[in-house]
């Protein structure tokens, strides 16, 4: 035990980056070791664990190995991407020395990049520098900007936050602990626990057991459509592999080698003591037919578990399940397993995971660009000896398929984290009951529109930041094992819900208003061709408030997962240096619009005139600014400036190309837009 103590540490994050030592200690990081990885969501979820946890006595991260290389210096091991993040929330924090460091080996600018935040230099490394972005806003968003609020995150991240420190014996040989970590893995996972319970059900059935795994490690790799995983399935997915043609687990065909996968038939006791063989997953389909998955496999395995429990009509309330896979385990805890309800799990997982792939957005690989559409909406098709290839979900109907990505683009970039995709069951439990493609369609508006008049609408549903209260979705959408999307409340009133003064308007409102006017666009011009100087045309332009400035800007609109900001457009910095506009003024759903994260922190002390050359200049980002309601808001500054209300600082305060007045008008318009069904 003595001994244990020497390599084995409970250290809180104080431990780690500010230890009593005397001494800096420095954290390398190897050659070997990828580079910085975390994104938006799982920054965003650890900072919001951390959070949500503030009440316990103690939080654990994790754990960190290392092997002391000299004096002082420690080399990771394992856990760089959370020791990394750790960091960067320091930084984001505002603490600004940290006696401690962490360094890159041969990564000179990464180095640099660790080393310089928050200031950063024309060389940085990019992954990093957006941690730190995703970071801060977490931390806005998340915990607040009451310096209370944030000394009290900061105090518990500092000592209540707590990490296993395994530091590895010097007469260990790091190549055979390379070995055994490889062969073994570092940890088990929650989902191998889950699929060791469940196969546990099956055993002595090596035909169930064998339809089991091989189910399970085809719906497990999320970003490759499921027909790829099992191909030439024609029993499963038809001739052409694009239907789901099988009615229970018993019809999904056994294989002709009868072969068992390596995890499939062990107990929670034998996977802890036994290898595992890794298969490059890679080989077997054709990677560029890839793509970035919406949800990881933990919480999509929660979809289906409540799927599966609504489907069954068994006692269950789904108002007490939890959509986190921080909950995964316990989730199936409360279920009473027996081997029907596996195979009938095993089922839907494979019905869900079709559903998924076929009918439900994907992102292409790539950053989002201007012009080009990233989401895609489409199935898997391949016919005979031919090569597979995919094809818009509605075929020859590109209204049906436009409306479709938007509706569903629109959902994901407003419920981005992986735990918080009601929407998506939502939408995955009502093709279990009707996949036609009308139906669906339609499903998806009901949806939308239901959400934001009886979710963002009723005050009753929210809390007092206007967020969804827990629970809020279900409550309002299932009922009695059915999905109700029919409106209660369509008189709602949007300004005593949201009145002025109030700048907690949730993103979805702003997303739902950019879906109306594109849908008001698409309803009413598109494919019309009518030309400038229309009658039909200049309607639409004065319904929105603003001369007309061209239809690029609604045939190339799509929901950028850039949108994670709110643009004050008459800026905070500058309310309350005139006698026309304070404070309370700007916090009006008549002067916010959504933004990417990069154009609001570069640019939201600009005037209004000042924003809208930039913002417009062909050589900025227009990702960032892909707002079709702020494209409104430019516009009718721009129409004052040419008006000739100009800024004269030896007359009138500046920034009067946008005022109240245009404040208020503009609300009403896009009130007019979005109340109306």
């Amino acid at each position: 035990m003595k001994y244990l103590k020497n390599i084995l540490e409970e250290c809180s994050i104080n431990d780690i980056y500010f230890s009593n030592s005397g001494v800096s200690i420095l954290y390398k990081i190897p050659i070997y070791q990828r580079n910085y990885a975390w994104g938006c969501e799982e920054i965003y979820a650890l900072i919001k664990d951390v959070h949500d946890s503030l009440e316990k006595s103690v939080y654990y991260i994790g754990t960190l190995v290392t092997y002391k290389r000299d004096e002082n210096i420690f080399e990771v091991i394992d856990g760089q991407q959370r020791l990394t993040t750790i960091y960067i929330i320091l930084k984001a924090l505002g603490i600004g020395t940290i006696a401690n460091s962490l360094t890159y080996s041969a990564r000179k600018v990464s180095a640099m990049t660790i080393e310089k935040m928050p200031k950063f230099g024309e060389e940085k490394d990019k992954g990093i520098v957006d941690g730190f972005n995703y970071a801060k806003e977490a931390i806005k968003d998340i915990v607040g900007e009451k310096k209370a609020d944030i000394d009290a995150f900061k105090d518990f991240f500092l000592n209540k936050v707590h990490i296993i420190h395994y530091r590895v014996p010097k007469d260990v040989d790091l190549n055979h602990y390379f070995e055994v970590m490889n062969s073994r893995g570092e940890q088990l996972e929650k989902h191998e626990i889950v699929k060791a319970k469940l196969s546990e059900q099956l055993i002595g059935d090596e035909d169930a057991m064998e339809k089991f795994s091989r189910i399970w490690e085809a719906c497990s790799d999320m970003s490759f459509y499921i027909q790829q995983k099992l191909p030439e399935m024609t029993t499963v997915f038809g001739k052409t592999m694009e239907d789901f043609v099988i009615e229970s687990f018993d019809e999904f065909p056994s294989s002709n080698e009868g072969l068992f996968s390596s995890l499939g038939m062990k107990t929670i006791s034998e996977l802890l003591n036994s290898s595992i063989k890794t298969i490059d997953k890679d080989d077997e389909v054709d990677k560029n037919d890839n793509f970035q998955p919406i949800i990881d496999f933990p919480n999509f395995l929660l979809i289906v578990l409540k799927i599966t429990r609504l489907l069954s009509k068994d006692d269950f309330n789904p108002l007490s399940f939890t959509l986190d896979d921080k909950e995964l385990i316990k989730e199936f805890e409360k279920v009473n397993l027996t081997p029907k309800f596996v195979k009938d799990f095993a089922y839907n997982l494979l019905l869900a995971k079709y559903f998924l792939d076929n009918y439900v957005i994907h992102h292409a690989n790539g950053e989002d660009r201007a012009i080009e559409n990233p989401w895609k909406l489409q199935y898997y098709y391949k016919k005979g000896n031919k090569a597979a290839y995919l094809k818009d979900l509605y075929d020859g109907n590109k209204v049906q398929q436009n409306e479709a990505i938007q509706l569903l683009s629109m959902f994901e970039v407003a419920f981005t984290p992986k735990q918080r995709k009601n929407y998506l069951f939502y939408c995955l439990y009502h093709l279990f009951e009707d996949c036609d493609l009308n139906d669906y369609v339609d499903f998806l508006r009901k949806l939308a529109d239901k959400y934001f008049f009886d979710v963002y609408l009723d005050t009753g549903k929210l809390n007092e930041i206007n967020q969804p209260k827990p629970n809020s979705f279900d409550e309002t959408i299932l009922n009695c094992y059915e999905l109700n999307i029919e409106l209660e409340g369509v008189n709602r009133d949007f300004n005593s819900v949201y009145p002025t003064g109030s700048c907690n308007i949730p993103l979805y409102v702003f997303n739902y208003t950019d879906y109306k006017l594109w849908k008001k666009y698409a309803e009413e011009l598109r494919g019309n061709k009518e030309k400038k100087g229309s009658r039909n045309r200049i309607k639409f332009f004065r319904a929105l408030g603003c001369s007309d400035f061209e239809l690029e800007p609604f045939k190339n609109f799509y929901f950028s997962r850039t949108r994670k900001s709110l643009e004050h457009y008459y800026p905070q910095a500058k309310a309350g240096d005139n006698m026309l506009i304070n404070l309370q003024d700007i916090n009006y759903f008549g002067n916010l619009a959504m933004i990417g994260s990069d154009a609001n922190s570069s640019g939201s002390n600009w005037n209004p005139i000042d924003k809208k050359n930039r913002y417009l200049d062909t050589k900025s980002n227009q990702v960032s600014v892909a707002s079709l309601k702020f494209r409104i808001m430019l516009q009718i500054c721009q129409d004052n400036y040419d008006a000739g209300i100009k800024d004269d600082t030896l007359k009138r305060p500046f920034g009067l190309e946008w005022n109240v007045d245009d404040m208020v008008r503009h609300q009403a318009k896009m009130l007019e837009i979005i109340m109306n069904l």
